[in-house]
């Protein structure tokens, strides 16, 4: 690969406790880990460029086919779904805010499969930070956020809450992100009231994660849907308590008490009293969650875990039969404390947390078991070992 000036490490995240709620302004809880993009670029000069001027964009994939130009300064294009919207999308967010002047010449390339560890936000938030740094602009970390998440929202139109982008762009080694997706407020949490520390070997876990062999686009799948549905579930609390309807932008489950959605859950249909019903036991799980890793109860931790994954397949409803496979077969196993599905539910993967001593047999036995049932996802059903990491930045 030719040299270059710059080299960003975005990871990859995994959320233990928190599915399914930031959207709704909800508690979550995070790591990012040590797999992720790397983003390798220069910035435009006069001196580097012949023939394209200073503003041009031109990236390059290791892990998808064909290449991305664009000009920075230009306004944003249409979206053309193909994996360069993610670049034109960090262009498009940061031009609501900045002046944009100079382009980049860089390469892209992932470290895992695509599907269920937010890849996109990773993708995001790489792109936002380069060009943030061709252009003279500093941002602090939580603005990297939400510039990313809204480049997701509004420009790729997935409906998410700031989890993603915020397990990637806060997250530091042997600490747990604790987010509050209404305050924005967060905590680094270390594990049994540790002293801070960036030596993973102080935690008694590692991370599998399991890839079903299925990836996924969240766009494609239910996730915009079930947004929608807790919305819907909120305008129905609000309307049978006959209390003001806001629009449906400004509509949270997290403004509603829990009080109202007793009193009103018999007579809302009962797909929407599902979606509502994950969302309140959700922000109990993660009370209790925060409360387990701060004291270092990691069993009642990974128990919360798998209480998580059980109400995401029963009252939010989702999980393909593959994802739903390898949970029950990794709760069934010694030495996994506690795991869910990773990212929306929707093809994608699972993650547990696992005693470090159980990883090899654990990894064989999920493998057996689970190409017992999907022998067709022999060559691509993978097992990885990760530990939680730092948040992105420059290396």
């Amino acid at each position: 690969m030719k040299e270059y000036q710059y080299h960003i490490f975005s990871p990859y995240r995994v959320c233990p406790l928190g599915a399914h709620v930031d959207h709704q302004h909800g508690l979550v809880t995070g790591f990012a880990i040590n797999k992720g993009v790397d983003l390798w670029f220069n910035i435009n000069s006069e001196d580097s460029l012949r023939e394209a001027n200073i503003s041009h964009v031109h990236l390059e994939s290791k892990t998808f086919e064909g290449v991305v130009d664009f000009d920075i300064d230009a306004p944003s294009q249409v979206r053309e779904h193909h994996w360069g919207d993610y670049a034109r999308g960090a262009k498009y967010a940061l031009k609501k805010r900045f002046s944009l002047s100079k382009g980049i010449t860089g390469v892209i390339q992932g470290s895992l499969p695509v599907g269920g560890l937010s890849s996109s936000a990773a993708v995001l938030i790489a792109y936002v930070m380069a060009f943030a740094k061709a252009n003279d602009i500093t941002l602090q970390p939580f603005e990297v956020v939400k510039i990313a998440s809204e480049a997701e929202r509004e420009y790729i139109g997935l409906n998410n809450g700031l989890l993603d982008q915020a397990c990637i762009a806060l997250s530091k080694k042997n600490q747990l992100l604790f987010l509050d997706c209404d305050s924005n407020e967060y905590r680094l949490i270390p594990f049994g009231g540790q002293q801070q520390s960036t030596d993973n070997s102080q935690l008694p876990f590692e991370i599998g994660i399991f890839f079903s062999g299925l990836t996924r686009s969240l766009v494609n799948s239910d996730y915009n849907l079930r947004v929608y549905e807790c919305k819907t579930a909120a305008w129905n609390m609000l309307a049978y308590t006959e209390q003001p309807l806001k629009t449906f932008d400004k509509t949270f489950l997290r403004d509603i008490p829990k009080a109202t959605f007793e009193k009103t859950r018999i007579a809302m249909p009962a797909r929407f009293a599902r979606r509502a019903e994950h969302f309140y036991s959700e922000y109990r799980r993660v009370r209790q969650g925060v409360t387990a890793w701060e004291t270092g109860n990691l069993k009642l931790f990974g128990k919360l875990s798998f209480d998580s994954c059980e109400s995401s397949i029963h009252n939010y409803e989702c999980g393909s039969p593959e994802l739903i496979a390898i949970y029950e077969i990794m709760r069934s196993l010694p030495g996994v404390y506690g795991g869910r599905f990773s990212g929306a539910g929707f093809k994608g993967a699972c993650i547990a947390l696992v005693d470090p001593a159980h990883k090899s047999d654990i990894e064989h036995e999920l493998t057996k078991r689970y190409l017992a049932q999907f022998p067709e996802y022999e060559n691509t059903f993978k097992v990885f070992w990760v530990t939680p990491d730092d948040g992105a930045r420059f290396v």
